[in-house]
């Protein structure tokens, strides 16, 4: 859930409102320079910038600019990671300007291996330590995510986000980096409070094919960023302060503004269409018993064809205290812990859980199993929600394994389990909240 810092009344919050942009390589990337320059024209913003081309070297550069000067700065880290530039250098520098008077906002023109989501979890969390005359916390003390915007190139952007490659096959990031483009270029879009979609031509020009193009990438977005104000333009060039500065004040006062969500809320957020629009859909899947671990590794294959992004709680029948959460997008997936289940908690732990949690668990609460459950929403574009539907149901648990799941728990515990070890990444810091993970492989035998 988001932390207390980010509930206070806009009214009364003297922090420094960030902005946050957000872009993949190429026209989005160009969009992201393009909003950061305009943006950087008005009088008290200041425009931060880390290039990371370089950062399998060890070496970041660091540009900070405002309306008349820019300053430029070499970095040199020890690990050579995403987490080390935003420990050692962004988020304290986020502290330091936010004590000047003359800032008023601060734009983050991330570079492209930047998550949105780490960032703003980073802000929220790590704890910065050693800055002149400020106490050590968490940066979220001095600054506050305003908005979060996300530029994509219409003409890539769906084969991106339902892709396989690494970012380390992309040649943007280094060996060891696992993470997947899609799973970048979806959690870009998936983060955003307002969207800035490049490569889109007018509608009278548009063919037939390419309309088509547009209208099913129109539907992802429809249904990934419910409620996001999205403005459609052609090219770089045609983003202008009054169109950046409209599209932000059109996001809604509930958008999420950087917030973290807890993986027990609810997993459709807004008001997405739940209909079908160019074989665009949800599918939600719902089950009151567990997955038979072995069958579900084996049917998890139906999310990595014609999928844009799957997400969800899973009740594993040999992890039975256990809260699995999935994630997909693309050809990758992980699975990593996410907690445990109310019904597994001491009655003390219990009662500290999140209202909305226990209010929710509380409609579905099971004499026999309290409020384990499976939720899953997948978001399709090219597949059909009927054939992952039923590869999903084969995979749960049948009468006769149930009975065993609540009477013979020893006896489900020696099943085999896929999904039985997690590992983290090893860059990860003490103060950072990271769930453990564990990358399944895509059809190609690849692992993501």
């Amino acid at each position: 859930m988001a932390a207390d810092s980010t509930l206070v009344p806009p009214g009364s919050d003297r922090r420094t409102p960030v902005l946050v942009l957000a872009g993949f390589a190429g026209l989005a990337a160009a969009g992201v320079d393009r909003a950061a320059a305009v943006l950087g024209a008005a009088a008290g913003t200041v425009v931060v910038r880390h290039d990371l081309t370089q950062l399998r070297e060890g070496v970041v550069r660091r540009t900070v600019r405002t309306a008349t000067q820019e300053t430029s700065a070499v970095l040199e880290l020890a690990h050579g990671c995403v987490s080390c530039t935003l420990r050692m250098d962004l988020l304290p520098l986020l502290c330091t300007l936010s004590q000047r008077q003359s800032v008023d906002r601060i734009v983050l023109a991330l570079d492209p291996a930047f998550e949105a989501e780490a960032v703003c979890r980073a802000i929220e969390h790590v704890v910065v330590t050693g800055v002149h005359g400020r106490i050590d916390g968490p940066a979220g003390r001095d600054v506050r995510v305003d908005a979060v915007l996300t530029c994509l190139d219409a003409g890539v952007w769906l084969a991106d986000a339902t892709g396989d490659e690494t970012l380390a096959e992309r040649g943007l990031a280094a060996a060891e980096d696992d993470r997947t483009v899609a799973q970048v270029a979806v959690g870009q879009v998936d983060f955003a409070d307002a969207v800035l979609v490049l490569g889109a031509a007018a509608d009278g020009a548009l063919l037939v094919d390419a309309a088509v193009e547009r209208g099913k990438l129109a539907a992802v977005l429809a249904r990934l960023v419910p409620g996001a104000p999205i403005a459609w333009v052609d090219e770089p060039g045609s983003v202008t302060p009054a169109l950046v500065e409209t599209l932000l004040a059109r996001v809604p006062a509930d958008s999420r503004r950087g917030r973290v969500f807890d993986a027990h809320a609810p997993l459709l957020r807004g008001r997405p269409p739940l209909t079908s629009d160019y074989g665009v859909e949800l599918v939600e899947f719902a089950a009151a018993r567990p997955f038979h671990p072995a069958r579900l590794h084996e049917a998890l294959d139906v999310l990595f064809d014609g999928v844009v992004t799957a997400r969800g709680r899973l009740w594993l029948a040999t992890q039975p205290d256990e809260v699995v959460w999935l994630e997909s997008a693309g050809g990758g997936l992980r699975v990593g812990g996410a907690g445990r289940w109310l019904a597994a908690m001491p009655e003390a732990e219990r009662a500290e859980a999140h209202p909305e949690r226990l209010a929710m668990a509380a409609l579905r609460w099971d004499e026999r199993f309290g409020d384990r459950d499976v939720s899953l929403s997948i978001l399709v574009h090219d597949a059909d929600p009927a054939q992952i539907r039923e590869a999903l149901h084969w995979a749960l648990v049948e009468d006769d394994e149930l009975r065993l799941v609540e009477r013979a728990p020893e006896r489900v515990a020696r099943w085999e389990d896929p999904f039985g070890e997690w590992h983290a990444d090893p860059c990860a810091s003490d103060g950072e909240a990271q769930q453990p993970v564990q990358d399944l492989k895509t059809p190609k035998g690849e692992a993501k």
